[in-house]
């Protein structure tokens, strides 16, 4: 089977280490390949590479800067389906899903191709006599991106065409789970003229992790994952000074009032909480059912769950693919069994699906559990599974009420028709990202994305405006040109304006 290395200073890197990783297709439960697992002196290779090439690529024009990314955009769309098929092959998410996440993560390289506009700074004239100031932002230097399974190619890309565009180098740790894509992306990287050592890939598990972390090399840090997850990155960078933005976990909540449009809101409800199979970060797995609404809006849910179509991700019919390992699905159906146990009721119940032909594949079909309160693990835990959770609430303040009373803040959406209901919801609701009849409010690129609450571990959301300045640290310059026969005015009081 095919093993992937990690990528060190523009070429393949085996290192010394002996451990290796499974990667699994997951539509067939087996071993498709495998990926070398990073030890402490495999970082230490990528960050002495990392340094090295930081002094030349810092300096280097925005306008060079800008058209690596400009070149690296256009490989992205040639190998568009290969990318595709390589994620399917290695997450399960179906080739169309698989495509859009491809798009998806493209377009922050587009917004990297203006880094020129976003890197301006500022001047003020004459701000004291004769004195004149401005500012400008700079790279960190050595930057490090820890990233999840679900999306192998699109969280990455929120990172490291920000970084690198911005001038500095990056190392990637993706997920063991689903390496491919990293190193396609890697080589091209170097076909688009990045120069070695800029961009690395180091493969592996909580010891490279762990060894990012606490390395000195390294100025800053961005990972997406699980809240506890994100609570032990952010605690252990920030103890060796590094700048961390950690994403963690969500509760995603849809609320539907009794004016929206039902069939427009279960169709779209399907769609967020089944699509990737529910491992989403952004994922609906809270509907919200506000008083008369709840009745119909289940049997609409109920009426498309069982009508979906399952199977592997290159099947051309498949609506949803697997989950991504054993140990997922084993999980998944447990909380739908503890849930059962504790009193909600299993509409439509994923639990013994069997896709033929692939009877060893990790499968979980469409699961909808009415009558879930908020004191079941259905509800409180984050399941990161196709499993939607109805909780019936008598007003919107209600509504407003459970999902600000949620530990997470990450996305949250509103369906109804009333335009008071929609403000009403936006400005109360303590949630970062917000969709008014939209149930996947991920912002564009140009926008920045990120939570609020047990959400986000630090100060700066990922991509956008909010990624520049992450990756980047201002300087402020105070300038003055005397006249060389000029007396000199210097006071040892305090400097005022003259």
């Amino acid at each position: 089977m095919t093993t992937y290395d990690h990528w060190i200073n523009g070429m393949s890197h085996q290192g010394d280490s002996d451990r290796l990783g499974d990667v699994y297709d997951p539509a067939r439960g087996v071993a498709k390949s495998h990926v070398r697992l990073a030890t402490t002196r495999d970082v230490d290779a990528a960050v002495e590479a990392a340094q090295k090439a930081f002094h030349t690529w810092s300096e280097a024009s925005v306008t060079a800067r800008s058209r690596v990314m400009f070149d690296f955009r256009e490989l992205l769309v040639q190998h568009e389906d290969e990318l595709a098929a390589i994620i399917s092959s290695e997450h399960g998410k179906t080739l169309d899903d698989a495509r859009g996440e491809v798009v998806r993560g493209r377009e922050v390289v587009e917004f990297a191709c203006g880094i020129p506009q976003l890197l301006k700074g500022d001047f003020n004239d004459q701000v004291s006599g004769g004195i004149d100031s401005h500012s400008f932002r700079q790279p960190l230097g050595v930057v490090a991106g820890i990233t999840p399974f679900n999306f192998p190619i699109m969280v990455p890309l929120w990172m490291h065409p920000v970084a690198i565009a911005a001038g500095n180098t990056f190392i990637l740790k993706p997920s063991e789970r689903v390496p491919g894509a990293s190193d396609l992306v890697a080589r091209l990287y170097t076909q688009a003229g990045l120069p070695d050592g800029v961009f690395n890939v180091v493969h592996g598990d909580k010891v490279a992790v762990d060894a990012i972390l606490q390395h000195t090399g390294i100025a800053g840090v961005s990972f997406v994952g699980s809240t506890p997850i994100a609570q032990y990155v952010h605690e252990n960078a920030s103890r060796t000074g590094k700048r961390v933005q950690a994403l963690g976990g969500a509760k995603n909540h849809a609320v539907v009032m009794p004016d929206a449009d039902l069939d427009f809101a279960a169709d779209h409800i399907v769609a967020a909480g089944y699509g990737s199979a529910g491992q989403r970060c952004m994922a609906i797995s809270a509907v919200v059912a506000v008083g008369p609404a709840a009745d119909t809006l289940v049997d609409k849910i109920h009426e498309r769950s069982v009508g979906l179509t399952v199977s592997v991700g290159t099947d051309p019919d498949a609506e949803m693919g697997p989950v991504v390992t054993q140990a997922s699905r084993d999980r998944i159906v447990d909380y739908i069994g503890q849930g059962e146990t504790a009193g909600a009721t299993v509409v439509v119940d994923g639990r013994d699906l069997v896709v033929e032909g692939l009877e060893d594949g990790f499968f979980v079909g469409p699961s909808l559990l009415d009558h879930v309160t908020t004191d079941m693990s259905v509800y409180t835990d984050e399941i990161f599974g196709p499993v939607l959770t109805v909780l019936r609430v008598p007003t919107l303040d209600a509504a407003i009420e459970l999902i600000n009373a949620n530990p997470y803040g990450n996305g949250t959406a509103v369906f109804t028709s009333s335009g008071e209901v929609a403000r009403t919801f936006q400005r109360k609701v303590h949630v970062g990202m917000i969709g008014i009849n939209v149930p996947v409010p991920v912002p564009m690129a140009f926008h920045s994305f990120g939570g609020w609450k047990d959400s986000l571990f630090g100060d700066h959301h990922i991509h956008g405006p909010e990624g520049v300045r992450f990756y980047t640290q201002q300087k402020v310059v105070t300038t003055r040109w005397p006249h060389v026969s000029e007396e000199s005015l210097a006071q040892l009081n305090f400097p005022t304006a003259q």
